[in-house]
């Protein structure tokens, strides 16, 4: 499955030009999507696919704004943020749609439209796989 195709596919189903399904943004746009994967960098190199799955993931955080519109969701109340409690960043609101999508491609946020809204929010597993990969390898017994 193309992944440009797929891009297209969650704006339509972000904006509601089809029926919405049961599944997080990451979990649509399939294998090739940037989510973190990988064990701890610390236990062994990463292969070719995990290093740009992951390179992906950091570029996407790697913007200011973006680093803290992920944060503002992560860290909002309920685990999840309506765009409309994120969007005093300090950049106009057509900047902060542009991040906002940005991290959507890299499968760090999943979104819902309710009404005029759009929700944002950190899947749980996106936070254990980031934790996991920055996190030290238990040392060998022995």
């Amino acid at each position: 499955m193309d992944v440009n195709i797929d891009v297209h596919i969650i704006s339509a189903w972000q904006y509601g030009y089809v029926p919405k399904l049961e599944a997080s943004a990451s979990s649509l746009l399939g294998p090739a999507a940037p989510v973190p994967c990988c064990p701890p960098l610390t236990e062994r190199p990463l292969t070719a696919p995990e290093a740009e799955r992951t390179a992906a993931m950091f570029k996407a955080l790697g913007d200011p704004v973006r680093l803290r519109l992920f944060s503002l969701v992560a860290s909002h109340e309920g685990g999840e943020a309506c765009v409309c409690d994120i969007s005093d960043v300090g950049v106009s609101q057509p900047t902060v749609s542009h991040h906002l999508k940005k991290l959507r491609e890299a499968g760090l946020l999943a979104s819902e439209r309710r009404g005029t809204w759009v929700y944002y929010r950190v899947e749980p597993s996106v936070l254990a796989a980031m934790g996991q990969l920055l996190g030290v390898a238990s040392p060998a017994s022995g």
